[in-house]
């Protein structure tokens, strides 16, 4: 099976998980390669998602590592029969970075989003105007084109808020990214509008952390927390900066960023105080 350069976030989830049963069970990855009569080399490479499995491969090791529970058997299948689907993201890849991209497959397949915004307003409850605002000034020489798709792209991302089953998500803004006037006061008192107008879905809860409160000195930038469907799913959290983004998914680290999270939820304003804190600065811009 040829190598596979560029797996997707499904095939890395699966591999993840095959590896986390081998090792539960104290497989070796010899003992793994015996029971599919195949070089170990195969088997790590299935693990590294450098190589898919098939359906026939994959029942073996999971009646090897002693899955039994129909549920999970069903979801590991699925995820190695879709696992080389891409999504509509996949048809702007020569302009999204993998990364991006990878965020944006996390962000599609997730079930709740716990996010912390200190300076921007969080991407799924952006304006276009304010979206092309922010790309023009991250990206040194961006071009029309390059602005324009990534603007689009951020757009069709906020559709995971109106779906069949839609994400639900706990966004805490700095109080101070209510004020920064991101593409001037025209453009931000629209974003600001359309702030208070997103609040209003069911599956959002927005809520601002106060310029007062201590937590900002724990906070280094924009933090999200994907959760997902599926109970064994670990849950991910993704911290963005402009040089780099990082993805951590070890549960201890997940935890701490759980607790800072709760922490910056509990110093925030409550929704009703908060909407209110909102409307009453885009009064100020106009």
């Amino acid at each position: 099976m040829p190598v596979n350069k560029n797996p997707t976030v499904r095939q890395r989830r699966l591999a993840r998980t095959l590896k986390e049963l081998r090792t539960a069970r104290k497989v070796t990855l010899a003992q793994a390669a015996q029971q599919l009569e195949c070089a170990e080399s195969k088997i790590s490479r299935i693990e590294a998602a450098l190589s898919g499995i098939r359906l026939v491969d994959l029942r073996l090791l999971l009646d090897f590592y002693e899955v039994h529970d129909p549920a999970e058997r069903v979801r590991l299948e699925a995820l190695s029969r879709e696992g080389r689907l891409r999504g509509w993201w996949d048809r702007y890849s020569e302009t999204l970075s993998p990364t991006y991209a990878d965020y944006i497959a996390l962000e599609a397949d997730a079930s709740d989003m716990y996010c912390i915004s200190t300076v921007l307003v969080p991407g799924l409850l952006q304006t276009e105007d304010y979206t092309r605002a922010v790309v023009r000034t991250q990206i040194e020489n961006a071009t029309p084109e390059q602005i324009e798709t990534l603007t689009k792209v951020r757009q069709e991302r906020r559709l995971v808020l109106t779906r069949e089953a839609p994400l639900r998500t706990w966004a805490v803004i700095s109080e101070s990214v209510l004020k920064h006037q991101i593409g001037g006061r025209e453009v931000m008192h629209a974003q600001l509008e359309h702030l208070i107008a997103t609040a209003e879905l069911p599956n959002l809860n927005l809520q601002i952390l106060p310029e007062a409160s201590d937590v900002h000195a724990a906070l280094f930038g924009p933090v999200a927390i994907l959760s997902f469907p599926d109970a064994i799913d670990t849950d991910v959290v993704y911290v963005d900066s402009l040089l780099s983004t990082l993805y951590i998914e070890e549960p201890e680290e997940v935890g701490r960023y759980t607790n800072l999270f709760r922490r910056a939820l509990a110093e925030s304003l409550p929704s009703t105080r908060s909407i209110a804190l909102i409307e009453r600065i885009a009064r100020e811009m106009v």
